[in-house]
């Protein structure tokens, strides 16, 4: 049979399982577009090309697997470079398909013609030039195939404009590309890993997005459990260990609690799963749990002795790994430790807020987690509202938390909550933002009320990039620039205007009330939320400082 590139494409993607792609059209794809009319994929057409690519993290970061997000040649590329980066330093699965100029045009400066491939080099798993349209029968499925094994990460597929016209006889289909089987780790260090759990005092579990990622939720409580282990996250792992568990002690790291970082700094064995240590996480290098052995469980072999040296590595699934810990482990009640983990928790509590400040940040959260179910999602944006939602709101599943860790990305939450009810039309999505975040992929509410999602926005609004002046507060002598804004938009008026209804949080008579009200409801609503710009994320880790040197709480 007779196909052209570009339906040859859209056939592929279909026998992909690909049912949803976010994007926007051009010059350079509209023959992608043109076959895509006839398809069973249903596309969502976004009102920024970093919009499409966040919201197909949404989509992948819920399930997990691979999702499409699709852009023209230029700026419709460099818009969506953003969201590509952000997926590499996530460890998202996506493919991003591009249009490009036709190949006889390329180098030329021709009009929209940017280097796709030569930009998108440092921030992909791998990308591809597609040479002719015979050469897509392999490079989509190894596209995700790329994009899901091992560690995951984006793809790129840039396809010149006449490859996507050219046509081509075609007898038969191929195979779908499927995940690599992961790699299995070493049973000989395997055995030592356990010798070292049994034979450690004061050991703590560091979980990160790699746990996530190798579904290891359930074989990590396990093995928890059968060692009495405490378990502290990173950002990107929380989630994976259900909060409120007895060995749960929350994020480590700059904004976590002051008992966490001081009970990880008297660790004799430090078990670091799926995890990078970076920078926000450890502090400084050199003086972070220089009492403990490390080790370190990661599939990606980069990752080993990268920052922190580690006293027994073992490339590999981490997935399987947690398997045989929680299967080997000594069933063991640490009645020592668990003695100074209290101790360390009363000498270091958390410090809350007073329940009747309603419009502190932390109680809005626990109004908003009281309202919802534990599978329920919630996205954010970056600055103090991602910190106070890492910090307060109670996480007992993973793949619930949908946030830029390494990125920090200002203008993801909306967009990927978007994402999130297109894969999950059954669960309740909210989206925690601040003001200036909100701002940043704004235009994306015109995506929401056309869809009619089931996504509530909650604006943490104090005119203020707050993380910014807060770190001008407490490290630059109060000395205030650029972080204010002079004028404050009437997010309720705009909102309205995209067509999605919403409210001030700060007019209702009963705040608590109004807000699980309108939490209860179905459909798209943005909610504004004034708060005081005295809030500060505290306890907080100073610059170049160690994590146990925390100021504030």
């Amino acid at each position: 049979m007779e196909i052209s590139g570009a339906q040859l494409l859209i056939r592929l993607l279909e026998r992909q399982g690909i049912d949803i792609i976010c994007g926007i059209p051009g010059g350079s794809n509209l023959p992608i577009y043109d076959a895509l009319r006839n398809s069973s994929i249903k596309h969502i057409l976004a009102r920024h090309e970093q919009g499409a690519g966040f919201m197909s993290h949404g989509m992948a970061r819920t399930t997990g697997k691979a999702a499409v997000c699709m852009a023209t040649s230029g700026p419709g590329v460099t818009n969506m470079l953003t969201a590509i980066a952000d997926a590499s330093l996530d460890s998202i699965p996506i493919v991003a398909i591009t249009g490009q100029v036709s190949s006889s045009l390329i180098g030329t400066d021709a009009f929209q013609e940017v280097d796709t491939y030569g930009l998108t080099i440092p921030i992909t798993k791998h990308n591809f030039l597609v040479q002719s349209a015979k050469d897509l029968l392999q490079i989509i499925p190894e596209a995700f195939r790329l994009a899901e094994s091992g560690r995951p990460g984006p793809v790129v597929i840039d396809i010149p404009k006449n490859v996507q016209s050219e046509i081509l006889e075609l007898d038969d289909f191929p195979e779908a590309g499927v995940k690599s089987k992961p790699s299995l780790c070493d049973d000989n260090l395997l055995s030592q890993a356990v010798e070292m759990i049994n034979n450690s005092r004061r050991p703590v579990i560091y979980a990160g997005g790699g746990v996530v990622a190798a579904e290891g939720s359930q074989n990590l409580i396990r093995f928890a459990h059968k060692n009495s282990i405490p378990v502290v996250t990173s950002l990107m792992g929380l989630g994976v260990y259900p909060h409120g568990d007895a060995h749960c002690l929350g994020m480590l790291g700059m904004h976590g609690e002051r008992a966490t970082n001081m009970i990880m700094n008297e660790a004799d064995l430090i078990i670091a799963l799926g995890v990078r240590f970076d920078d926000r996480a450890v502090g400084k290098t050199c003086e972070f749990c220089k009492h403990a052995d490390i080790l370190h469980v990661d599939i990606d072999k980069s990752e080993i002795d990268k920052i922190k040296s580690s006293n027994l590595a073992i490339v590999g699934d981490v997935g399987h790994a947690l398997k045989v810990f929680a299967e080997r482990v000594e069933s063991a009640i640490r009645m020592e430790w668990s003695a100074r983990i209290a101790s360390l928790k009363l000498m270091n509590p958390e410090i809350l807020p007073d329940m009747d400040d309603t419009f502190h940040p932390m109680n809005l959260l626990r109004v908003v987690s009281e309202s919802l179910s534990e599978n329920s999602i919630i996205t954010t944006d970056v600055g103090q509202h991602q910190m106070w939602v890492a910090k307060g709101y109670p996480f007992r599943k993973p793949r619930t938390l949908l946030t830029s860790g390494g990125l920090g990305t200002m203008g993801f939450g909306l967009p990927t909550a978007i994402g999130a009810a297109l894969s999950n039309p059954e669960s309740r999505i909210v989206c925690v933002s601040g003001d200036g975040s909100f701002l940043m992929n704004i235009q994306e509410l015109a995506t929401l009320a056309e869809h009619h999602l089931n996504v509530k926005v909650l604006i943490m609004n104090n005119n203020r990039l707050g993380l910014v002046r807060q770190q001008q507060e407490l490290f630059f002598g109060e000395r205030y620039i650029a972080s204010t804004f002079e004028s404050s938009p009437d997010f309720t008026a705009i909102a309205k205007g995209f067509g999605v209804p919403a409210f001030d949080l700060g007019e209702a008579e009963n705040p608590s009330l109004f807000l699980r009200k309108i939490l209860g409801q179905d459909g798209p609503c943005v909610i504004n939320i004034p708060i005081e710009i005295e809030n500060k994320v505290l306890p907080m880790v100073p610059p170049e400082c160690a994590n146990i040197e925390m100021i504030g709480g």
